[in-house]
């Protein structure tokens, strides 16, 4: 128990089989989709509580995610070493040198508990137990097995070999995901795990297997890294070299390849949350097979999920289906179905539909504005300006805006001058204004925005200053 543990959060995955609750912009790790206190991402970090010999924590990202995994982190409480900015998602392997590398700046020979953010874990003590033994063992590559508990198509299996220490076993092998024949064959055999993607890596040992297997991807890496800037309390990876790779998971590009690879199963719950069937297995089903959140009457219906966000939604006489409801987008599937969510998304992207990727709530490093109506030449918003947080020194060459204020204290700057508004009072932005929004208080400042012009889309934007870096 005397090696340093650096627990590491991979959190760039999209959850496009979430739609229409996990979208592009604000994905499924950092959506309350089971626990309505707390995202994905930060029940992640709260386990790390339960680990006396976690040291840091490490968090690689994109670039678009930067802002929301710094604030969920934040609002854990629990302190982050280093948010490692990936400038293009290149799949796992890479993802997981990145954290190797940050981690041997800060320690001598660490261990990474590699996670990714949108898995649920719901037994914590069984999740401490299966990474006690995997330190006790004091191997370089351990790999966490779920026991599965059902013949499950959408995961892929690791098949255990012989046992070499207590709780330890040899890899067999690894196994694609299988027809649900061969998955049923698995289930019963005993013999075989899903496989979780979580992992136990020494991280010199992983630096040295990936350079070895994968000589042309680690150069990348490494350069990237090295060339690496910091960004406010991010780490920004080079671009010019980390596009060039050609990505892969890490099982492809390292595990599957180690003769000495081992497994520990896990014994407690866990699931990758792939799609809505996966949301309903963790949630306590009625007497009819039924699983509801939110504001949801279901009358004489079986085997069948309701997830209502905004509004009440009545389902009678159906079994078998997946009802979920957002402001304003509703996903109806046959549950077999749930996986195919991804082809609805794909031809939304195809039509142009904002849809497939945005939320009429919108979340930015400074706080969220959610579209409340939308007509011909007018908008209205309700903007939330975090507490000391200032949107961008800015002007539009198409729109003006009235902002009145529902609570909090607006700091407002309009051609260099400078005002404070209060509840109730407002003010009027014209085409062409520089202008600045800052919420200099202690509490969440609420506005409404009324926009009207020729054109009132987000790309009319000209910014002169932005704490955020951004262009």
């Amino acid at each position: 128990m005397s090696r340093v543990l650096v627990p590491v959060l991979l959190a760039g995955g999209s959850g496009t089989r979430l739609w229409p609750t996990s979208r592009a912009s604000y994905p499924k790790q950092f959506v309350p989709l089971v626990d309505p206190h707390q995202s994905l991402l930060q029940a992640a970090v709260q386990r790390q509580r339960a680990l006396p010999e976690a040291t840091g924590w490490i968090v690689v990202t994109g670039d678009d995610y930067r802002f929301l995994v710094a604030q969920q982190v934040a609002e854990t409480g629990v302190p982050v070493d280093a948010i490692v900015l990936e400038p293009v998602a290149k799949n796992t392997a890479p993802a997981v040198a990145l954290a190797a590398l940050e981690a041997l700046t800060r320690y001598a020979d660490p261990v990474l508990l590699v996670q990714t953010a949108d898995h649920l874990i719901q037994d914590v003590d069984a999740f401490v137990e299966a990474v006690r033994i995997g330190l006790e063992s004091g191997l370089e590559s351990v790999l966490f097995g779920v026991i599965p508990t059902r013949a499950e198509t959408g995961y892929g299996y690791i098949e255990q070999g012989p046992e070499i220490s207590a709780g330890v076993f040899a890899v067999a092998s690894f196994q694609e995901k299988p027809d649900l024949e061969t998955a049923d064959g698995y289930v019963q055999s005993g013999q075989h795990l899903w496989n979780s993607g979580m992992f136990l890596l020494n991280a010199k040992a992983y630096v040295r297997h990936l350079a070895e297997f994968e000589p042309a991807m680690w150069a990348l890496i490494e350069q990237g890294f090295q060339e690496a800037s910091h960004d406010l309390d991010f780490k920004r990876i080079a671009k010019v070299p980390f596009e060039q790779i050609t990505g892969q998971s890490i099982d492809y590009a390292v595990m599957e390849r180690l003769q000495d690879a081992v497994v520990v199963p896990y014994a407690g719950d866990w699931s990758d949350v792939g799609a809505w069937d996966s949301v309903a297995h963790a949630l306590v089903s009625d007497a009819h097979g039924n699983q509801s959140q939110g504001d949801a009457v279901l009358i004489d219906c079986s085997n069948t999920y309701v997830r209502s966000e905004q509004r009440l939604v009545g389902v009678v006489g159906v079994s078998d289906t997946v009802v979920v409801e957002t402001r304003d987008a509703v996903l109806v599937t046959h549950r077999d179905r749930a996986q195919d969510v991804k082809q609805l998304v794909e031809y939304l992207k195809q039509q142009g539909r904002p849809e497939a990727s945005l939320h009429q709530k919108v979340y930015r490093p400074w706080g969220t504005y959610e579209t409340l109506v939308l007509g011909e030449r007018f908008q209205v918003k309700q903007i939330l300006v975090h507490p000391s947080a200032s949107l961008s020194l800015q002007m539009h060459h198409h729109r003006a805006e009235h902002w009145i204020v529902v609570s909090g204290t607006a700091q407002v700057e309009l051609d260099g001058q400078e005002q404070l508004l209060s509840e109730n009072q407002s003010t009027y932005i014209p085409i062409g204004a520089t202008h600045r929004l800052t919420n200099p208080g202690k509490v969440p400042l609420v506005l409404i925005e009324v926009q009207s012009g020729s054109y009132l889309g987000e790309d009319d934007i000209v910014r002169f200053n932005d704490v955020y870096g951004r262009v």
